[in-house]
């Protein structure tokens, strides 16, 4: 698996015992709980391996983004397979589909960013990102994105959401009500039950045109989702999606981590805090208040 680069595949830490991928930091049981996702100190598995060098000089902010939403977002347009002069909707514009917008724009994509939230539709605008409000279009995203596209749809659609979507209020009651239960039973159901919340995906899926791609890197977990697959069928609809592999995408993006900062990563946290202030952070977030995007937490 390393060999192809689907580092998330990796048959050294394959989490075997739950039939899942590769270890993650700060994940669950699910992939090996492994501590520290936000954390002071973290001890690093496979350090051999793991770690990249980053050139002296700029400040060490301008590549913390390198861990995550850099090389998620840029596979998340990678694997969108936007054809030259395309055109790519972003569902969701949480700090993923935030800078997935932003890449897909610097490689001259059509971008069309979808959020309704005012300060994530803000940020795109002022990239020169088209988006759309999902609040003016709730029930008929498809038709209005379908008007911006000569009637066809987009070439490909980055689904961001993942199981957090708006809508859906009985999977969302589901996904509470197995947040109250005790650990041992919410488990099983979680990864058994199909309880996520398919807004995002059946969008998408809706949105995109005939022949096109679907990306996901929004993250769903139920085994038992219902999906259309007649519709996916008929408009041979292609999907990719999966874990990031982190370490296959950095030597594409190391060389825009310049003083030009064409991605804007230099700006693009909202907030700085320290990281005792987690918790409250997680829920502002959640809220979507304060006009919190994207947070860096410093221990």
């Amino acid at each position: 698996m390393c060999n192809q680069e689907l580092y998330t595949q990796c048959e050294t830490t394959q989490v075997r015992e739950h039939g899942s991928g590769a270890a993650l930091f700060g994940y669950s049981k699910l992939y090996g709980q492994v501590a520290g996702g936000q954390a002071e100190y973290l001890r690093v598995p496979q350090a051999q391996f793991t770690h990249i060098k980053v050139p002296e000089g700029p400040p060490d902010s301008r590549f913390v983004y390198l861990s995550d939403v850099l090389p998620t977002a840029w596979q998340a347009v990678e694997y969108a397979g936007v054809p030259k002069g395309g055109t790519v909707v972003v569902l969701g514009l949480d700090p993923i589909g935030d800078m997935s917008s932003r890449i897909a724009h610097h490689h001259g994509q059509r971008v069309i960013g979808v959020d309704l939230v005012d300060e994530r539709l803000d940020r795109l605008r002022s990239r020169g990102i088209e988006t759309v409000d999902l609040r003016e279009h709730e029930k008929d995203l498809g038709d209005a994105i379908r008007d911006l596209t000569d009637g066809r749809g987009p070439d490909s659609v980055i689904d961001a959401v993942g199981m957090e979507a708006h809508g859906a209020p009985v999977a969302k009651l589901t996904q509470q009500l197995v947040g109250l239960l005790p650990d041992a039973l919410a488990k099983p159901m979680m990864e058994k039950a199909g309880v996520d919340r398919l807004s995002a995906i059946y969008s998408a899926i809706d949105i995109v045109r005939r022949g096109g791609t679907i990306s996901l890197s929004g993250v769903y977990g139920g085994m038992a989702d219902p999906m259309p697959l007649l519709t996916m069928f008929d408009k041979q609809i292609q999907m990719r999606m999966g874990q990031a592999n982190v370490k296959r995408w950095v030597e594409d993006i190391m060389p825009l981590l310049n003083d030009d900062d064409p991605l804007g990563v230099d700006t693009f946290a909202t907030h700085e805090l320290p990281l005792d202030e987690a918790p409250q952070a997680y829920e502002t977030f959640q809220k979507k208040q304060d006009g919190m995007v994207k947070v860096v937490l410093k221990p």
